[in-house]
């Protein structure tokens, strides 16, 4: 008995050795000693260039100039090479933590005054540019300048010139440059020492928001700027630098920022690599190079993250089961303040225009007004199956909105659709353009950016539902790239362009005012035009009273529905898929899969 419960005590201590041998943390030494036990090896994956990110994609990068970039791709570019005065707190979207400021200006601290018209920043000193320059409060009075005085045709800067100078931009409908605009910049922003205060017409409330999230409160070197053609900061020659042609922006393929990172090399279509950048003036970032890919095959971006030479990849909803069932891989699933939708061009611009065809309603092709026929217009969205989208193309993981005002915004309310009925698609065509579309027929284009696969499966459906009503009615489905796809819409090319909308700041005037209003991204680039709608987005910007707010946004919802403005087709839960050893990232709703805070990110 006794020697049965020696060798039962014998074998527990030889189990309790090997189990805490196997899951210890503790490194290999690199020799034994004659004292101690030889330790048991543990198998753990092999990581791969350990001080260097690569991250495979789809999207491209349009341009890296703050003024004029505007979408998802070129602000990951652009916020890991600059700076701006403040950022958000982590997940939050109504906190905020200083950069370039030396803290966020509140009442309490005084650096918001003047009933909320006066805002009051401390610049941080110490800060080195990339090129060697040292920030001062000219560089930020300067560059918040630049942007407005730039404010490309649908580019970002109409936020900052509504916040500032109550207009949303430096040019009428015409494309005429409203005088004295210039003046009026160049006053809404002084400095005084070692502050830079900006001077605004009326309260603004998501002001902070806005310089935390886009590019009108990046930070440039002035004199670096100047150099390489910028705005030379003088009034008299402001109209030259006004609305630049795309591609031709100054800093379109350059840059000096403040970044914890520089960039090394970008090639258009094919990579983009971050170098750490030694002078910075905060926590030195783990990680020395980071290497975005553009992928736009899935297979190659799955090979890839399963073997660990990707350390993070682009992952669709259709393709989520076969990443939650791979080894060493994490994925962080992000409910996103953004919408996708189908938009219908009512003027498209017929110069020569491949995707209208003969550009008359001939049976050959489409006229450039073809959408603003409201029954086109209403036969389209009786085409989109939205329930059984959601179920074959997202795995009904994705909310399907009724309205661009995003679910979780403010004001947020379900509005009537046009539900799916190809019988009340035929009976609309029957009755557009007086029976005439119904009579000849029609060929068109309809477009998505290449590599994304929802939007891809969207235009399809519409195109095949559509075309199933009659044999005169013939639709191509073409993918445009990313930088091509930007440029093209603004150049009123696409009569139906499929394009999502991610929030600038947490509130309903940044969707609604962008899809509806005649002077929103999208709204201009729809040839829509309301008077209604315009009216009710410019009160709702600046009303302060919650209950009159909501009346403006609940009838705004309301109006997409019943002008039959454009499709909506999912408000997405972006997918992160990052190998198990990344750490550091930080879920945010305003910052989609496109996004990467690299200074955060160690192995």
């Amino acid at each position: 008995m006794n020697r049965a419960r020696a060798l039962k005590s014998m074998l527990f201590l030889l189990l309790t050795f090997f189990i805490a041998t196997a899951c210890s943390d503790k490194k290999e030494e690199p020799q034994e000693t004659a004292q101690e036990p030889t330790k048991m090896k543990v198998v753990r994956p092999v990581v791969k260039n350990p001080d260097t990110f690569v991250l495979e994609d789809y999207g491209t990068v349009r341009s890296i100039d703050p003024a004029c970039a505007y979408d998802n791709v070129s602000h990951q570019r652009i916020m890991n090479l600059y700076e701006g005065l403040i950022a958000f707190d982590g997940s939050a979207t109504d906190k905020f933590v200083p950069l370039l400021a030396e803290e966020v200006p509140s009442v309490e601290n005084g650096g918001i005054s003047d009933g909320g018209k006066t805002y009051t920043f401390k610049i941080r000193k110490g800060v080195t540019f990339h090129a060697g320059g040292e920030l001062t409060p000219e560089d930020v009075a300067y560059s918040i300048k630049r942007h407005m005085v730039v404010d490309q045709d649908g580019g970002p800067m109409w936020m900052m010139l509504e916040a500032l100078i109550g207009e949303t931009s430096t040019r009428d409908k015409e494309g005429t440059i409203i005088p004295g605009i210039f003046e009026k910049i160049d006053k809404s922003v002084s400095v005084n020492g070692d502050t830079v205060t900006l001077h605004l017409p009326q309260p603004f409330p998501p002001l902070l928001a806005v310089l935390a999230y886009s590019y009108g409160g990046v930070i440039l070197d002035k004199e670096w700027t100047i150099e390489n053609g910028g705005w030379d900061g003088t009034l008299e020659n402001a109209a030259k630098y006004n609305n630049p042609a795309f591609g031709s922006e100054p800093l379109h393929h350059i840059s000096n920022g403040t970044g914890a990172y520089t960039m090394l090399k970008w090639e258009p279509s094919k990579s983009f690599i971050f170098e750490r950048f030694d002078g910075y003036w905060g926590e030195k970032p783990a990680l020395k190079t980071a290497i975005f890919r553009y992928n736009k095959e899935w297979s190659s971006r799955k090979l890839a993250l399963q073997n660990g030479d990707a350390d993070r990849v682009q992952v669709d909803t259709q393709y989520l089961p076969e990443v939650e069932a791979m080894k060493d891989v994490v994925v962080h699933s992000v409910p996103q303040l953004s919408v996708s939708a189908a938009l219908f061009c009512q003027q498209v611009n017929p110069e020569a225009n491949p995707n209208i065809g003969s550009g008359k309603l001939d049976g050959e092709g489409i006229p450039a007004d073809f959408f603003s026929d409201a029954h086109v217009r209403r036969a389209f969205l009786h085409a989109f199956d939205r329930a059984t989208y959601a179920k074959d193309v997202w795995n009904d993981r994705v909310v399907m909105p009724t309205s661009p005002n995003a679910n979780g915004l403010p004001y947020y309310i379900r509005v009537p659709v046009y539900n799916f009925s190809l019988e009340k698609a035929k009976e609309e065509m029957q009755k557009a353009w007086g029976g005439k579309v119904w009579e000849k027929g029609f060929k068109m284009v309809i477009t998505h950016n290449t590599g994304n696969a929802q939007r891809e499966a969207a235009a399809h459906m519409l195109a095949e539902n559509i075309m199933s009503l009659s044999p005169k009615f013939q639709i191509e489905v073409r993918n445009v790239d990313w930088k091509d796809y930007t440029v093209a819409y603004r150049k009123y090319q696409f009569p139906i362009f499929l394009i999502g909308w991610g929030a600038d700041y947490p509130d309903p005037d940044n969707f609604l005012f962008t899809f509806m209003s005649s002077q929103g991204v999208y709204g201009k680039y729809m040839a829509y035009e309301n008077e209604e709608v315009d009216r009710l987005c410019k009160e709702g910007r600046f009303e302060v009273d919650p209950e009159k707010r909501r009346a403006i946004y609940e009838r705004l919802q309301n109006l997409w529905y019943e002008e039959a403005v454009g499709c909506m087709i999912y408000q997405k839960i972006d997918n992160f898929a990052y190998r198990s050893n990344i750490k550091g990232f930080v879920p945010h709703p305003m910052l989609d899969a496109a996004w990467e805070d690299l200074k955060k990110i160690s192995k």
